[in-house]
């Protein structure tokens, strides 16, 4: 097959993967239509499978004009509808118009009385809107405490750290009037593209394929989740990949970790990835200034709003068991241990997985580490919220071992289609992941054995001698 027929081939499954995420956005709020969002995405994620598969036989340049132009395609697409499967977004907005008032987002919730002279039709539409149980159905809607608003949890203070709240006035104060969703939209577009760059960046200055660059860009968790839904989770995801990917073992390093875990906790399951194989005054260079950014993010918030700063993390902890009567945390250890015994356990084997990543990871490759603890984690508590899992697919990118994807699909799987089926969908979609993560450990395992046994040189033992010659240098 020539390059021209390969090129066209990936283009043609571009524009139906574009045309399959178009298709899944309009497919309504999810409470109304899953079973048509669940159909789309499927096939969005069949048609990424297939052209990420086809890029590979494309040489580099091409290769990497098709990894930006599909990004962008499928980012535009994203756009064209208001979020479709999450609320999320709304407090996103209302936090920034908030702090845009000086008044600290911790402070009081969105049904507080005090804020009322801010609310905006578009996020508090009238009480009449709420007595309605088909727009309550169709739009997403909330009641409590006499307000009617998108907004989710109205009742409760923010739950999100303080860099997020950063990005969200920094969206609201560079929007123009009016813009109402697409402001975060297209914040959340410019993430997911300036991800794109950076692992294109890194994968190009590591020697890596930089086609591996496709399993993030054409991923349709990042269009519907990153762009439609404007998930915050984008921007930690990007402050990873730049101190995995471009910044040694140091001060930046930690700096870009700590305002990762500043945008949403979850990345600091990436730190022992950041930390692999370093003596302790090694990793104090990253530990101590990941800690200092935090504390200064934390801190003016802190001082306008005490104790409350905290916001409803506590709440939504407690809270996130989770919420449906089939969907629990630690669902996979449920099926193999009693209820009282999944959490220890879990914490146990997220802890050796951590050690194990501490003692015997590759500095040269961070990533590969953050994606085993990160992976782990999300397996052990198998979230029904598909976007946590963000960060897995850019990990993905820069690891390639992409059996690991099948995690996001499961969570996509069961956050979508949790609702249509009467059949414990979070064991079976988490399962199966599992599943696909163990086989392709096995396969890569008996690959490396093989090339061990014809002579191949150990090359990451190499690298590792010689970084650690490097530092002690």
């Amino acid at each position: 097959m020539g390059i021209r027929t390969r090129v066209s081939v990936v283009a043609a499954l571009l524009a139906a993967l574009t045309a399959a995420v178009a298709l899944a956005v309009h497919s309504g709020a999810i409470r109304a239509d899953p079973g048509r969002i669940l159909l789309w995405y499927g096939i969005a994620w069949a048609l990424f499978a297939a052209a990420a598969w086809a890029v590979r036989k494309v040489p580099v340049q091409a290769a990497t004009v098709l990894v930006l132009l599909g990004g962008a395609a499928v980012a535009v697409a994203a756009l064209t509808a208001p979020p479709s499967t999450s609320s999320d977004m709304y407090r996103y907005a209302w936090d920034g118009k908030v702090q845009a008032a000086g008044i600290s987002p911790y402070t009081y919730p969105p049904s507080a009385p005090e804020l009322a002279p801010l609310r905006e039709s578009w996020l508090f539409p009238p009480q009449a809107a709420c007595r309605d149980h088909d727009l309550v159905r169709k739009l997403e809607l909330h009641a409590a405490d006499g307000v009617c608003t998108h907004i989710n949890r109205p009742t409760v203070h923010t739950i999100y750290p303080p860099v997020a709240e950063g990005w969200f006035l920094a969206v609201h104060e560079l929007s123009p009037a009016g813009s109402g969703h697409k402001a975060l939209q297209t914040g959340g577009a410019v993430l997911a593209m300036g991800t794109t760059v950076a692992l294109l960046v890194v994968l190009r200055r590591r020697g890596r394929d930089p086609h591996a660059a496709a399993l993030w860009a054409w991923c349709p968790a990042v269009p519907v989740e990153a762009v439609n839904n404007a998930h915050i989770d984008t921007l930690g995801v990007l402050l990873t990949v730049l101190a995995l990917g471009t910044a040694t073992a140091g001060t930046r390093r930690g700096a870009l970790l700590g305002a990762a875990i500043a945008v949403k906790l979850y990345p600091v399951l990436a730190l022992p990835g950041a930390l692999s194989a370093l003596r302790p005054r090694q990793a104090a260079r990253v530990v101590v200034p990941a800690v200092a950014v935090i504390t200064l993010a934390y801190l003016p918030y802190a001082l306008a709003s005490g104790a409350g700063v905290l916001g409803y993390l506590p709440g939504y902890l407690q809270e996130e068991g989770y919420d449906s009567g089939s969907v629990h945390r630690f669902g996979l250890l449920r099926i193999l241990l009693p209820d009282a015994a999944a959490g220890p356990a879990a914490v146990l084997l997220l802890l050796l997985t951590a050690l194990y990543v501490l003692r015997r990871g590759d500095p040269d490759r961070p990533w590969s580490g953050a994606l085993l603890v990160t992976g782990t984690a999300l397996l052990l508590t198998s979230p029904a919220y598909s976007w946590y899992a963000l960060l897995i697919v850019a990990l993905v990118a820069l690891d390639g071992r992409w059996e690991w994807l099948t995690v996001p699909a499961a969570g996509a799987t069961l956050y979508v289609g949790g609702a249509l089926w009467h059949v414990p969908l979070q064991s079976l979609s988490y399962g199966a992941a599992a599943l696909a993560v163990l086989a392709g450990a096995a396969v890569r395992g008996r690959t490396a054995s093989g090339r061990a046994a014809s002579g191949g040189v150990g090359v990451p033992a190499i690298r590792r001698a010689l970084a650690s010659e490097e530092q002690d240098a």
